[in-house]
């Protein structure tokens, strides 16, 4: 799936802030910048019109990226800023901050432009500008995104624009309606996309040239590996570079277990009973193949649970609505194949099931996909179980598993009731 979809996705679901006890790192290459962070929204040069928009999107409190980033984007002078964390933490809403906060409602004309990959997501960022800056009803936004056709010679008078870099380029320098000169802040979201979608970070770049030297810039970036990194530094010289530790992926607090069965209708009844014996909160079951996901989607519809089904051949939209119904715990199943198995996080998750072991083309286990599965039941440091049904000819495939990420999977009896509801403890 590419990153972007999963990153639209991400943003649709997260409609509270992730709560994570990662560390934000701070690299300082400005030491005469001033670097506080803040407990309170109330502590920040906030307009109490985006004080009751912030209130209005749920946000109590800055989340850890917004207590450091958000006095550094909105000090005097500007400061140029890189911060990197992942979907959730709220850098999306610190940003709209920053925009509403230097758009100056009195004038008429762009003033602030935020780049994203695609088309979803500068529509997602829109309607944050639209939820925060609701109050503020003398800015305006406009979005530079295909589809949307400004006529010849007409005058932007809306002081955000948000839009991809492909049509903002012709907004700039074919229909010259986009006066990048006049803009004095410039956000470019999803940096990591945007390196890995061919040509987009070549028409970022030869629209960040075009900017004055005064424009304060904003990178955001759920990675700050190096091509981001190399990236960045075309982007913005000498930045302040805020980071929130890349979290990863361990095993350590997901309790691990299979289940030996003879065939697809044996591991069934095994999850039957797996489902019946303890009440799951939320759970997802993984199938290596779009037919398998079906299949079992179809049995237990007809057994009477509400479950979803996430595969490859729906659109982003698609999916985007059926992991929200989920997070709002619409249907408490979620049957998905490896378009799901890395970047989707819905904290309500604490159980997972293999509904077969993931394996590569070689018929050897795929130890990445595996890893990136059971992870979805221990997401932010959260406690998680998971279950591996698997048939008698693969249970090699499992102490392969075990000795390569040096883990133990305990083997339960399919039948014993007794044993799985010890686990329900």
């Amino acid at each position: 799936v590419p990153l972007a979809e999963l990153s639209l996705m991400n943003k649709l679901i997260h409609t509270s802030l992730v709560e994570s006890d990662q560390h934000v790192e701070i690299l300082q290459q400005d030491p005469s910048s001033p670097l506080f962070s803040v407990k309170t929204f109330e502590e920040l040069p906030l307009k109490k019109e985006l004080l009751r928009g912030v209130y209005m999107m749920g946000f109590n409190r800055p989340s850890k990226i917004q207590e450091q980033a958000l006095p550094l984007m909105l000090a005097y002078p500007p400061q140029n800023l890189i911060a990197q964390s992942q979907s959730g933490t709220g850098k999306t809403a610190a940003f709209v901050l920053a925009m509403l906060s230097r758009a100056n409602a009195n004038e008429k004309y762009p003033q602030c432009l935020c780049l994203a990959p695609t088309y979803e997501l500068a529509l997602q960022i829109g309607q944050v500008v639209r939820t925060i800056g609701k109050f503020c009803t003398d800015i305006k936004v406009n979005y530079a995104v295909r589809g949307n056709r400004i006529l010849k010679g007409a005058v932007l008078e809306e002081q955000i624009i948000i839009g991809t870099p492909g049509t903002t380029l012709d907004w700039c320098f074919k229909q010259h309606i986009l006066d990048l000169t006049k803009i004095s802040l410039f956000v470019l979201d999803e940096a990591d996309i945007m390196i890995d979608t061919q040509g987009l970070s070549c028409q970022s770049i030869r629209i960040h040239r075009a900017l004055p030297k005064s424009c304060q810039v904003l990178l955001f970036s759920a990675t700050f590996k190096e091509p981001v990194r190399t990236f960045a530094e075309r982007i913005i010289p000498d930045p302040i570079v805020i980071k929130l530790r890349e979290e990863e992926l361990t095993l350590g607090n997901i309790r691990q277990y299979f289940l030996v069965c003879q065939n697809s209708e044996e591991q069934y009844r095994a999850l039957c009973n797996l489902y019946g014996s303890f009440t799951i909160g939320q759970v997802m079951i993984f199938c290596q193949t779009r037919r398998l996901a079906d299949w079992l989607s179809e049995k237990m519809s007809q057994d009477g649970h509400q479950v979803a089904t996430l595969t490859a051949e729906l659109t982003v939209v698609q999916r985007a609505s059926v992991i929200q119904r989920f997070r709002e715990g619409k249907e408490k199943v979620l049957i998905a194949t490896n378009v799901c198995a890395r970047g989707i996080d819905v904290q309500q998750v604490t159980t997972v099931v293999n509904f077969g072991l993931p394996r590569d083309r070689d018929g050897e286990p795929d130890f990445e996909t595996y890893l990136h599965r059971i992870g979805r039941a221990g997401r932010f440091g959260h406690r998680g179980i998971a279950f591996s049904m698997v048939e008698s000819e693969t249970v090699e495939l499992v102490h392969k598993i075990e000795e390569h990420f040096q883990t133990t999977i305990k083997q339960l009896d399919p039948c014993d009731m007794d044993e799985l509801e010890k686990l329900a403890v």
